[in-house]
């Protein structure tokens, strides 16, 4: 799969307060850390998770996308 079929934005939802943040993911790393805008909890990749954005974002992160592991 090619960049142009990747989706590279994601709302992350945080579970501590419901806040939602669209973000621009990075294609070449994970992320592993994501502090909230509104409550500042620090959400970290739940077990068996690659990512914050696996975890609590709408799509998941581009390496997922593309059938790859992530980070692995």
């Amino acid at each position: 799969m090619d960049d142009l079929n990747l989706t590279l934005t994601s709302t992350i939802t945080c579970p501590e307060c419901g806040h939602s943040a669209d973000e621009a993911m990075p294609t070449d790393a994970c992320q592993w850390f994501y502090e909230c805008k509104s409550c500042g909890t620090v959400l970290k990749p739940k077990p068996g998770d690659c990512c914050v954005y696996c975890s609590y974002g709408t799509v998941p992160c581009p390496p997922i996308q593309e059938g790859n592991s992530c980070c692995g």
